[in-house]
């Protein structure tokens, strides 16, 4: 299994979701054969949300008993047991959402998707509108209004709460490889996969060829005398008025 973790949302609001790519079957433990799903569908979806909810959950006392949890702010009072036993049990209550459908595309069409969110920013520089008196104004997709094209604006101060919101802890890691596909032993088990599926090994990908007539890459650091030194900021000039009647010769 490969997860994803996805943050945000079009206007910058923390949506917290995982995504996740499952194998349609999986070894078997002694390496021999491979066990495909079986029917229409890998696990039942109603099943899969009891037990995630429940595993969380789980998870979560777990690292409440063991003083892994930080609380501040909104949830200072969460700090104490009594507040917490009441939280999680009400979590268990509410029904959560796991979503799985099989891919209209394929899983290369899968693949190319989550591929857009593996080192992307919450927001891109192209979506930017402009920064004046304080306030960011950025484009946004309203998917509640029919995927309408708007404009937001923010606070600057506002602006830059909402996107320090996706930046994850240090240490922390938004994709994780599990099973087959675990850092430690995915290059054994991939080739044993391949053997017994009789699939042959992928070949490496092929550098792209330069595109004919295209303008060779310039870097704007570099000195252009020289072509080793790097060129650096250390002071803006205001630029000078136009010449007019009065000021020219």
């Amino acid at each position: 299994m490969t997860t994803i973790l996805h943050t945000w949302g079009q206007n910058l609001s923390q949506h917290l979701r995982l995504h996740c790519v499952v194998t349609g079957g999986a070894l078997a433990p002694d390496g021999t054969r491979w066990i495909p799903a079986k029917g229409r569908f890998l696990f039942p979806v109603r099943a899969l949300s009891q037990v995630f909810r429940a595993q969380y959950c789980d998870a979560l006392r777990q690292a409440f008993a063991q003083r892994q949890l930080t609380f501040a702010g909104g949830t200072a009072d969460l700090a104490h047991a009594s507040a917490f036993t009441r939280f999680v049990a009400a979590l268990r209550t509410e029904p959560w959402v796991v979503y799985a459908k099989r891919p209209f595309g394929g899983p290369a069409q899968v693949l190319q998707y989550l591929g857009r969110y593996t080192h992307r920013v919450a927001i891109s520089n192209a979506r930017l509108v402009d920064l004046q008196d304080g306030t960011v104004r950025f484009r946004w997709k309203d998917y509640a209004d029919g995927d309408r094209q708007k404009v937001m604006a923010l606070s600057a101060d506002e602006f830059l709460r909402r996107f320090l919101l996706h930046v994850v802890p240090r240490g922390f890691v938004r994709i994780r490889y599990f099973g087959l596909l675990a850092n430690r032993r995915r290059h054994t088990t991939l080739d044993r996969c391949r053997a017994v599926l009789s699939a042959p090994t992928p070949e490496a990908p092929s550098v792209a060829p330069p595109i004919p007539n295209q303008a060779p890459h310039v870097d704007g650091r570099r000195c252009p005398e020289c072509g080793h030194g790097v060129m650096r900021l250390t002071a803006v000039h205001a630029s000078l008025p136009p010449p007019t009647s009065e000021n020219t010769s």
